[in-house]
């Protein structure tokens, strides 16, 4: 048997443990220093722009676009496995164009998704009125209405992944803490291969290691004298509640613009966020209660009936983010055979989770078959 170690065990991690599961000939052990669906996972609001995103063609619209597919499909099998409930709406998004936008863009977008077979829609402000009543239209010029993205809850979602990755043999550890990793062989190919990795709990033996630690990823690849640098950006959101849900009960999209997100959740509850804020020059990110309050003023404009809710929590996560390179680093370790990088994904790991796991797969069993 092949014996794969997964580091990081939020929703990239759990979802790379659940696809190679898949795999007869792999046994896989995860390890994190802390439960499942912690740190940037447990504080992400779960809302997947692929449709709607502007990446039209490469890798980045492909695994967009085959993460979206495989959700239709990985949610209910997940759910009939474990019997964990993920909630996941399937009502779209609705994407607010304020003044300063391009409608000419958005059509033709709307025509390159449909010629990719996808559907996209662009509203003016009648057809955004009588879908979205609660949306106020000062400087709203119209909307893009994206009916195949989607929004899930990103814990429930990670957990029900560990639990059907368990169910296929897989050793999940937490609270343990890598120490260190072994001085690479140097094989004939000139490349290394890591294959101990010292713990807490002790040594870990590996043909494959997987490091899927965001912001932790970066002391791990040191550790190898192949830093990847990963920073982080803090993202602070809300859980709110509304006597009556906003607008059409029947219809509740996640509705977004100028980067806010209103997250229906259930009833009348929402999640509304995120801030996007960066280290000061000593890499301390301390919580900005303007900035939150920004965010919430924006979300009042956008949906003014949101003054009557409650609060009932805020929330604050550090989102892994590569620097100097685009997000994410998936791909192998340079200067290692056997070490793959799952990580950085910053704010789209949920989205891209089933396509960073597919990719991880494929560099492991195209190297098993040779």
């Amino acid at each position: 048997m092949t014996q794969v170690l997964i580091i990081g065990c939020g929703i990239i991690g759990a979802a790379i443990a659940y696809e190679l599961s898949l795999v007869k000939e792999l046994k896989i052990t995860v390890i994190d220093r802390q439960p499942p669906a912690q740190a940037s996972t447990g504080a992400a609001l779960g809302v997947m722009m692929g449709v709607i995103s502007h990446k039209v063609k490469g890798q980045a619209w492909k695994r967009r676009q085959s993460s979206i597919e495989r959700y239709e499909t990985l949610i209910p099998r997940l759910e009939a496995i474990t019997g964990h409930k993920i909630p996941f709406n399937r009502q779209g998004i609705v994407n607010l164009l304020g003044e300063d936008e391009n409608l000419a863009d958005w059509e033709n977008l709307a025509a390159i998704r449909h010629a990719q077979g996808c559907q996209l829609e662009v509203w003016d402000t009648q057809q955004l009125k009588s879908f979205c009543p609660q949306v106020n239209h000062t400087n709203i010029i119209g909307a893009v209405y994206s009916p195949q993205d989607r929004q899930l809850d990103p814990r429930a979602l990670t957990l029900a992944l560990v639990a059907a990755a368990q169910n296929n043999g897989v050793i999940c550890q937490f609270g343990v803490t890598v120490l260190g990793m072994d001085t690479p062989i140097v094989e004939i190919n000139q490349l290394g291969k890591c294959s101990v990795v010292e713990t807490t709990q002790g040594k870990i033996t590996a043909d494959w290691i997987v490091v899927a630690a965001g912001l932790g990823s970066t002391p791990l690849t040191a550790g190898l004298k192949q830093i990847v640098d990963i920073r982080p950006v803090l993202g602070q959101a809300l859980h709110i509640n509304l006597v009556h849900p906003l607008g059409n009960p029947q219809f509740q999209p996640v509705i977004t613009g100028n980067d806010v997100n209103i997250v229906p959740i259930g009833g009348g509850d929402y999640w509304v966020g995120a801030t996007v804020e960066f280290p000061s020059d000593g890499g301390e990110i301390p919580p900005s209660q303007d900035t939150l309050a920004q965010v919430w003023q924006q979300a009042l404009a956008f949906c003014p009936d949101l003054a009557r809710a409650a609060i009932i929590h805020s929330w604050s996560g550090l989102r892994p983010r590569p620097q100097g390179r685009p997000a994410p680093v998936i791909e192998q370790l340079p200067g290692f055979n056997n070490v793959l990088l799952a990580t950085g994904h910053y704010r789209n790991g949920v989205l891209l989770a089933p396509a960073t796991a597919e990719a991880i797969r494929e560099m492991i069993t195209s190297k098993q078959s040779q």
